[in-house]
């Protein structure tokens, strides 16, 4: 069986992240990028599915400027038998890396699609299901639990009244929840080992897949600062300061 696991190139989440002095973006400058840790839960259940025998190859996949090829080789490091960026520098909207990814799996014909739930950058949550609209195939979202056997799958996914279990066949899409596992560091030996794994580069403008933006950016700026809290000595002057001050009672 052969797994795709599509990654995505993010500021590393420890990094806080300021706009530019225009406010037309997120200022990326010298700022440390790194796997979506959405992904990276991803690339590691596909690792063990591999290390289970479940699945002979593991392809992750990119879209993005050629700087991707870092996070590409951390995900062959991880595991990965091979990798292919997509090379871009627009900045592709949910629905066009979709479809590019469309163009990946008909030409890879893979049994199953493990991706991360959403970016910690767009927190857009629909990549997964925008393939599984354009594949056809069947998806389980937020799961954080996942068992193959065969050609059926179940998978035990988040929902806001607990725990949902589904059984899907293959081929199959499935979105990475954060307690689905706990991936592993890439140890010495496997970066050493990436450097000489297949890594292709396929140019986005060879696929005829029109991924021009349809958002535009109008402002990106911080949060308003809030105002320092105040102690108060009696509950008759914590009263008349949300009566008259909060003014959120009357």
């Amino acid at each position: 069986m052969k797994i795709l696991v599509p990654i995505k190139r993010v500021v590393d989440y420890n990094v806080k992240v300021r706009p530019k002095p225009d406010e037309s973006g997120v200022d990326l400058n010298n700022v440390k990028m790194a796997m979506n840790p959405f992904c990276e839960i991803a690339i590691e259940e596909a690792v063990r599915l591999k290390e289970a025998g479940k699945a002979e190859e593991i392809i992750a996949v990119t879209v993005g400027s050629n700087l991707s090829q870092e996070q590409l080789r951390t995900a062959l490091a991880l595991g990965a038998d091979r990798a292919i960026l997509i090379e871009t520098d627009v900045e592709v909207e949910p629905l066009g890396i979709s479809k590019l990814l469309k163009s990946v799996v008909d030409k890879e014909s893979p049994s199953l699609i493990i991706l991360g739930k959403q970016a910690i950058d767009g927190d857009n949550n629909q990549t997964g299901q925008m393939l599984g609209a354009l594949t056809g195939f069947s998806q389980a979202t937020f799961a954080s639990e996942v068992n193959l056997e065969g050609d059926s799958l179940s998978v035990t996914r988040e929902i806001d009244g607990g725990l949902q279990t589904l059984d899907i066949n293959l081929p199959a899409i499935v979105t990475s929840d954060l307690r689905l596992n706990e991936p592993r560091y890439a140890s010495l030996p496997n970066i050493m080992k990436a450097k000489s794994k297949p890594l292709e580069v396929i140019p986005a403008s060879d696929l005829g897949i029109d991924i021009s933006p349809r958002l535009e950016t109008l402002k990106v700026s911080l949060p308003a600062t809030r105002e320092a809290g105040v102690i108060v000595e009696t509950v008759d002057e914590l009263i008349d300061k949300l009566k008259n001050e909060a003014k959120v009672i009357s």
